[in-house]
């Protein structure tokens, strides 16, 4: 029995799906992926002799039949043309995705495979700078190719050929290769022309978000980037691993759940625009544009390889931003009031879950309160003791009874009472209370002594007039002698109130959809839980108590209780709205006939 050793047998269709399907996004990174080879290529003559750089490229066109790349880079041997061979023909998935990025002719493998996602056949012909013949190899998408050293001797570098598919030779056109190679290598360090129909086009440029051009140059390109004048701009850096660039800051507010995303180089060529990993996720206010020499690649050279030099990078990065926030607090607080005023509901979503963003941005939050609105560090300063309601009902029905010397958060609005509530974990000295609207009733005084007989009596009185609008009367103390009377419920009452008056109106089917509700949540249909607080300090109340005319004191007490709702932003019912109107009616009436001078109290 005898043995022999076959070679195993690459179907280059195979390995192009494999790259269109699992390493590439788009066959358009053909180009980025070419330039890289020739960038690379320039680099390495560098060291030969220190000439080379530059890239020609010329489109296909209609009196040509193939796109063609040349640069004058350091060349191809005939040796490794053959060590060429052996890369492009690893026929393993995982070989591909473990192809070294670092080594130039593995870089040169996957570039050269890249361009079969465009061109059925690929011609390389080179001509070393260390010597040796000019050789030429052919390649086509059926998996057979052909080396052949020329007898010509080419110019030092290498140019690539490319014969289109039948689906892709849009990309190969003048309009695409400019787009594209302008994308990808508009700040390369080395010169690249597109050959188009009206004359030859320079791509590279200099890079403004690395120092280049100038001040106004940044500001230019951060307008370009974003549309419109950023807020500011914040140099970044992380020199160890060679990373720098420039982040710009928002002067509006990003759409709710947009990620941060950085436009990000890797030796001036374009990686990604808009990789979502450099920055924290804490930095969505800022659009940064990054460049890196020491940071990897993954295989397709679109993201970066999640490693530890790319978490320092992102920390290093974050506390530069930092930094910017903290100096523009104590050098420009007016300006950093304008930041935060744009991106402060952003902010206040992030500090729940950033601990690191909270440490530094939690002070320079604004809150609602019955002091007016109010920075947090300047509530803390000022207060001990912070109380907040949780909803903006429950803010408004209490805060008018909030003696000035305390302080009362609306924490209704979204993210308010979760960062209030979070607060002592940042000042351990504060104490937070969460309000509870019939405990804050429990809090006032009542009448004093002398007078608590004629409160008790208009209690029952009131409440008999307002027991057909399910709600109860109360008669407190309350120290602002201009306020007549609160109307305070608890959160489950308010919303049980609603279904009721949605019952009203609703069809059968889902006026018992609600009363099952009720019926659920446990609320009976005769709950007057909702109070109207009388405030026995105003002129209008006391008088009103001594009012004996049942007419003149139903409608007086229905008016308040109007009054109360429309304090406190309720909406009126059509049955508030005709007892309103009702009631002014028969005041009207009521006035007219005894005369203005003999009506008891000033309305």
């Amino acid at each position: 029995m005898s043995a022999y050793v076959q070679q195993f047998q690459v179907d280059l269709r195979g390995v192009v799906d494999l790259l269109s399907r699992h390493i590439y996004s788009s066959p358009r990174v053909y180009l980025r992926e070419l330039l890289q080879n020739a960038r690379d290529a320039i680099a390495a003559r560098s060291e030969v002799d220190g000439a080379g750089g530059s890239i020609r490229i010329t489109p296909l066109s209609h009196t040509s039949g193939e796109f063609v790349l040349r640069d004058d880079g350091v060349g191809l041997t005939a040796a490794e043309v053959a060590d060429l061979l052996a890369t492009v023909g690893r026929s393993s998935k995982r070989d591909i995705f473990d192809m070294p990025r670092s080594d130039y002719l593995g870089q040169f493998g996957i570039g050269l495979l890249s361009c079969f996602m465009v061109s059925d056949r690929i011609v390389i012909r080179s001509q070393s700078a260390r010597g040796g013949a000019s050789v030429e190899w052919t390649g086509n998408a059926d998996g057979t190719f052909q080396v052949v050293e020329l007898d010509e001797r080419l110019p030092v570098g290498t140019s690539v050929h490319l014969t289109p598919r039948f689906d892709s030779d849009d990309l190969l056109r003048p309009a695409a290769v400019r787009e594209l190679a302008t994308a990808f290598a508009e700040f390369l360090p080395v010169r690249v022309v597109v050959e188009m129909p009206g004359g030859d086009q320079e791509i590279t440029r200099q890079a403004p978000f690395l120092g280049e051009g100038g001040a106004d140059a940044a500001l230019e390109y951060g307008r370009d980037l974003i549309g419109t004048s950023p807020l500011d701009v914040i140099e970044i850096g992380e020199p160890a691993t060679g990373t720098r660039g420039l982040a710009y800051v928002l002067p509006y507010a990003p759409p709710p759940g947009a990620r941060q995303a950085t436009r990000m180089y890797l030796g001036r060529m374009l990686l990604a625009e808009r990789a979502a990993d450099v920055l924290p996720d804490w930095a969505f206010f800022v659009r940064a544009v990054v460049d890196s020499t020491g940071l990897s690649p993954t295989a397709s050279r679109e993201s970066l390889v999640e490693d530890r030099a790319l978490e320092h990078v992102r920390e290093q990065l974050g506390a530069g931003i930092r930094r910017w926030v903290l100096e523009l607090g104590l050098t420009a607080p007016h300006r950093l009031a304008q930041f935060v005023a744009v991106h402060e509901l952003g902010l206040k979503s992030l500090v729940r879950h950033d601990d690191e963003l909270a440490r530094f941005i939690t002070r320079w939050l604004t809150v609602e309160t019955t002091h007016g609105s109010m920075r947090v560090g300047d509530l803390v300063e000022r207060f001990g003791t912070v109380r907040y309601a949780r909803t903006v009902d429950e803010f408004r029905q209490v805060a008018g009874i909030v003696p000035p010397s305390e302080v009362l958060v609306n924490g209704g609005y979204l993210f308010d009472a979760e960062l209030v509530a979070s607060l002592p974990e940042q000042y351990p000295h504060l104490v937070v209370e969460q309000i509870d609207v019939a405990g804050e009733l429990d809090r006032l005084d009542p009448p004093p002594l002398d007078d608590r007989a004629a409160a008790v009596r208009l209690e029952d009185r009131a409440s008999a007039v307002l027991a057909a609008s399910g709600c109860a009367v109360i008669v407190r103390s309350i120290d602002r002698g201009q306020l007549t009377g609160l109307y305070v419920a608890d959160p489950s009452v308010l919303r049980a109130i609603d279904r009721s008056r949605t019952r009203g109106i609703a069809n059968g089917l889902w006026g018992d959809v609600l009363s099952r509700i009720d019926h659920a949540v446990g609320v009976p249909d005769d709950d007057t839980s909702a109070r109207l607080c009388l405030n026995w300090s105003n002129r209008v109340v006391r008088t009103l108590s001594g009012v004996e005319d049942e007419a003149v004191f139903s409608r007086t007490v229905q008016l308040l209780y109007i009054q109360a709702l429309l304090a406190g932003h309720h909406p009126l019912s059509d049955a508030d709205r005709s007892l309103m109107t009702a009631a002014l009616t028969d005041l009207v009436a009521l006035s007219a006939g005894v005369g203005a001078e003999g009506f008891p109290f000033d309305l």
